[in-house]
């Protein structure tokens, strides 16, 4: 069994820079499609990027295309969440989840979860 654990989120100013980590410990990440969701204070979880078991396919959520990027490292069991442009409608708790099949936007379609890690954007 995979287990999943973020790290990286903090406070940091619109405009700025974070960079999520989500590393598996167990069986091996890269049998799993990884996804990123998010929970926005007193609001719904929602998608924010999925990426394929090899890396080379990749998918966003329109409200973070082109200031977020999802990436993996197989040899690390590690996802990344690189999050540029920060804006305060970013603040959220962000959790990565992974999947055995193809990968979806639909959170309900994931078998693991992480336990989620804070980003905060001040304006």
């Amino acid at each position: 069994q995979v287990q999943l654990v973020e790290s990286g989120g903090g406070l940091v100013q619109a405009g700025g820079s974070l960079r999520l980590s989500c590393a598996a410990s167990g069986r091996t990440s890269s049998t799993y499609t990884m996804g990123w969701f998010r929970q926005p204070p007193g609001k719904e979880q929602e998608f924010v990027a999925t990426i394929s078991r090899s890396g080379g396919y990749t998918d966003y959520a329109d409200s973070v295309k082109g200031r977020f990027t999802i990436s993996r490292d197989n040899a690390k069991n590690t996802v990344y969440l690189q999050m540029n442009s920060l804006k305060p409608e970013d603040t959220a708790v962000y959790y990565c989840a992974a999947r055995s099949g193809a990968t979806s936007i639909y959170s309900a379609s994931y078998d693991l979860w992480g336990q989620g890690t804070q980003v905060t954007v001040s304006s």
